[in-house]
């Protein structure tokens, strides 16, 4: 009988789980291999298209633009990543202590999050123009108008300051989830560390940083899928500019697909997914071994 019941409760788990292997075969598998069908061809998204291998493939790594997009990307991906994980877990170590309005400083901290990547970046945008920008004139105030300069017209400091903004902006949800990670740490723990003499940074590193293995994993993985994804930040901002210095592989993917370079783009499009995927990979099998020793 209890072994019935046991073949009766797998197959039941096994037909619960059709649906989500559906919406993965559909929205994932078909898509990707569609993608990398068309990639091997020279589709413009209007005439027939004609078999050509992998020239689109061997075309990126001779095109400068598509190189420079690419840096560019991973150039965001190492600044912006890094950044949102320091400064996310030391505002959580900051407000997890017993302080007087830490509720109101972490919704401060989290509300531009909230807020779309297009529209933010627009806003810091106009508060950025030179001579009449906000920060121009708070500058210029504070009798520090030496500081001023027209940042995003800059091919050296652009994309610096557009990974300053996503890190300003996004840095509440890195913190919100090593927030998460901090209250499910047992007080015994540190009490226990206590007892046996540990100072702060003892605590910190013996007992607080091993527990928060998994949202540092979460948070680690999400940023740089996000920071290597990014768009509408750039876009709003500097749409690329100046020229090509703060292109991402997104947009160029975007441009590409709308010059009638279809097959061309989804290329590009494939090889900005392995960009994505060896990082997250690498980091996760790290991570495991990391675990495991644990």
């Amino acid at each position: 009988m209890y072994s019935l019941l046991n073949r009766i409760n797998t197959r039941l788990h096994l037909f619960m789980t059709v649906p989500a292997a559906l919406l993965y075969g559909i929205f994932f598998i078909y898509p990707l291999i569609q993608g990398i069908g068309i990639s091997m061809t020279d589709s413009n998204g209007v005439t027939e298209p004609n078999f050509i291998g992998l020239q689109n493939f061997i075309e990126f790594f001779n095109d400068d633009r598509a190189k420079g997009a690419l840096m560019n990307t991973i150039y965001f991906a190492v600044g912006s990543a890094p950044l949102l994980n320091i400064f996310g877990l030391a505002y959580a170590l900051f407000l997890d202590q017993n302080i007087r309005g830490r509720t109101f400083i972490r919704t401060i901290v989290y509300m531009p999050a909230v807020i779309s990547p297009l529209i933010m970046g627009y806003i810091w945008y106009f508060i950025m123009q030179p001579q009449r920008g906000f920060l121009y004139h708070v500058l210029e105030s504070m009798h520090l108008g030496f500081l001023n300069g027209n940042w995003l017209a800059d091919s050296s400091t652009a994309l610096n300051v557009i990974i300053m903004v996503n890190v300003w902006q996004f840095v509440g949800m890195t913190m919100i989830i090593y927030l998460a990670g901090l209250q499910g740490i047992p007080g015994e723990l540190y009490e226990a560390s206590k007892i046996d003499g540990a100072g702060y940074l003892a605590r910190l590193r013996y007992v607080t940083i091993p527990m928060l293995y998994p949202a540092i994993k979460i948070n680690v993985v999400t940023n740089i899928i996000g920071s290597l994804a990014v768009f509408e930040i750039i876009m709003a901002m500097t749409e690329g500019g100046p020229g090509y210095a703060t292109e991402s592989m997104s947009i160029f993917i975007m441009r590409m697909m709308y010059g009638s370079f279809t097959g061309y783009s989804t290329a590009v499009a494939l090889i900005m997914f392995v960009v994505i995927v060896i990082p997250v990979f690498i980091f996760l099998r790290a991570t495991k071994s990391k675990e495991m020793e644990m």
